[in-house]
C-alpha cells in the first residue's frame, strides 16, 4: 500500500458517518398545517429523550418472564430478581461509583433528589444556585440560595463563601449541565470546595449523563441523580447513587413491604439502604430498561457521541446565529463549553408562538417555556425586555439534540425560524 493509499484511507475514516444506536421512532412521520404529512423532527431530547432499539430489545426480552423481585422461589422471580440486580450493578458501574455506594432506583431526578432531601441529617444546610432545575431548587427544607454567578470562578468563590459560614452538617447541591442553557458547571472545583469545609455534594446529572461519560468516583461526588427518560430509556425510572449512612440512618422514603426486617408490635427496617427506600414492587422494567442504555451508550463510546452531539450543535448555533432578531440564552458566554441544548428568544414572538408554528407548519418538536427553572430564566431575559417575552411569561424556546437528530433536522428549525423572525 502507497503513502499516499494510506493516507487517504485514514481521511476517509475521519470523515464517516458516525453509527450510533437507532431509536424507536425515528420513521415517525406528523401532520403539518394544509394536511401533508412530513417526517418529524425531535428536538426536544431535554424534556425526554425517544427510547433506543436496544433498550426496546431489553424490555422485550424481559417481559416473557416477568415478575415480582426478592420475594419468590419460582424461576421467573428468580430470573427477573437477578435481571434487576444486574441493572443496579450495570448502572454502578455507568457513573462510577465507590464500591460501597448505594444505587436506589426511584422514578426521575425529582425523585432521587426529594428522597435525598428526607434523608438528610437534621440540622443540614443546603446550598443550592437559582441557576438550578426545580428539582434540585425546592425540594430543601433549609437552604441557602446562591445568586447566578457570572463566571466560572464566581460560582466556586459563592460556594465557597457560603459553606464556611454554616455551622453543622451541609449539603451543596449544583446541576452538571443546565437544563436551559446546556453550559458544563465546574463541579469537580464545587466538590473540592464543598469537601474543604466538611460538607457533601449532590449533582442533578439529567441533562449531563446522556451527553457526557460521569465518574462519580474519580470526581469525588457524593451523590449523583439522574432520569431514565432522558438517558434514551423511558420506561419510568431514575436512580440516586451515593453515600450510604446518611440514607440508611434515614426513616424510609416509603412504608411498605420489602423495606423491613421484620414487623410485631415495632417494626424493624432493613439496614440495607437500597431495600429500605425501595418498598413494594420497584420499576423492574424501568430499571432493566435503563441499564440496557447504560450498555448501549457505553458500547457505542463517548468518542463518537460526543463528536457527533457538537457537530450538530455547532450547525445548529450558528444557524441561529444568522437570523436576525434570535438571541441565543447563555450565563457564560457562547464560548463556554456545553450539551446539546439550546435556549433562544425571537423578537416580537412569544414562545408558544414560535413552538406552535415550528410544529403546525414544519413538523418539528421543541420546548417552549420556563423549562422548570424560573429564576434561572428569569434571570437570562432580563426582566423581560427582550422580545421574546412578548406575552410577560419570560419564556423562551429550547431546542436540544441527541441520537437519532440528524444534519436536516437542525437545517429544517433553521429554515423556519428564519422565516418565522422574518413575517
Amino acid at each position: 500500500m502507497s503513502a499516499l493509499t494510506f493516507v487517504q484511507q485514514a481521511v476517509n475514516r475521519i470523515s464517516e458517518p458516525v453509527r450510533l444506536p437507532a431509536v424507536v421512532g425515528a420513521d415517525l412521520e406528523v401532520p403539518v398545517r394544509g394536511g401533508r404529512l412530513v417526517p418529524y423532527a425531535n428536538l426536544d431530547y431535554a424534556a425526554s429523550a425517544p427510547c433506543l432499539e436496544p433498550v426496546n430489545a431489553a424490555v422485550a426480552a424481559a417481559l416473557p418472564a416477568y415478575s415480582s423481585v426478592h420475594r419468590g422461589a419460582g424461576y421467573a422471580s428468580q430470573l427477573t430478581t437477578a435481571r434487576y440486580e444486574q441493572a443496579r450493578h450495570t448502572v454502578r458501574a455507568f457513573v462510577g461509583a465507590r464500591p460501597g455506594d448505594a444505587l436506589v432506583f426511584v422514578r426521575n431526578t425529582t425523585d432521587a433528589m426529594n428522597l435525598l432531601a428526607r434523608s438528610l441529617p437534621e440540622g443540614t444546610t443546603v446550598v443550592v444556585f437559582e441557576t438550578e432545575h426545580h428539582a434540585s431548587l425546592l425540594p430543601w427544607p433549609n437552604a441557602v440560595r446562591l445568586a447566578p454567578p457570572a463566571f466560572p470562578g464566581e460560582a466556586i468563590r459563592a460556594a465557597d463563601e457560603a459553606l464556611a459560614a454554616i455551622e453543622g452538617p451541609a449539603l451543596l447541591v449544583v446541576t452538571a449541565a443546565s437544563n436551559v442553557t446546556g453550559e458544563l458547571w465546574p463541579i469537580a472545583g464545587l466538590a473540592h470546595i464543598a469537601h474543604r469545609h466538611g460538607a457533601r455534594i449532590a449533582v442533578d446529572a439529567a441533562q449531563f449523563v446522556p451527553h457526557r461519560g460521569l465518574n462519580l468516583s474519580a470526581l469525588d461526588l457524593d451523590y449523583v441523580a439522574f432520569s431514565g427518560h432522558k438517558l434514551y430509556a423511558p420506561f419510568g425510572a431514575g436512580v440516586l447513587v451515593g453515600r450510604p449512612d446518611w440514607l440508611a440512618d434515614a426513616d424510609p422514603y416509603l412504608r411498605g413491604g420489602g423495606a423491613v426486617q421484620a414487623v410485631g408490635e415495632t417494626t424493624e427496617w432493613s439496614d440495607d439502604p437500597e431495600t429500605r427506600h425501595e418498598a413494594g414492587t420497584p420499576n423492574v422494567l424501568g430499571a432493566i430498561a435503563l441499564a440496557a442504555a447504560c450498555d448501549a451508550l457505553t458500547a457505542t463510546g463517548w468518542t463518537a457521541l460526543v463528536r457527533e452531539e457538537e457537530r450538530l450543535l455547532a450547525r445548529l448555533r450558528a444557524g441561529l446565529a444568522t437570523i436576525p432578531g434570535v438571541r441565543e440564552l447563555s450565563l457564560w458566554g457562547q464560548d463556554h463549553p456545553r450539551v446539546g441544548i439550546v435556549s433562544f428568544t425571537v423578537a416580537g414572538r412569544t414562545s408558544r408562538e414560535v413552538a406552535e408554528a415550528l410544529s403546525a407548519d414544519w413538523g418539528i418538536g421543541v420546548r417552549d417555556g420556563k423549562f422548570c427553572a424560573h429564576p434561572f430564566v428569569r434571570h437570562l431575559l432580563g426582566g423581560g425586555e427582550d422580545g421574546g417575552c412578548a406575552d410577560g411569561t419570560f419564556s423562551a424556546v429550547r431546542a436540544s439534540v441527541g441520537i437519532g437528530t440528524t444534519t436536516e433536522h437542525v437545517d429544517r428549525l433553521i429554515e423556519a425560524l428564519r422565516e418565522i423572525a422574518a413575517a
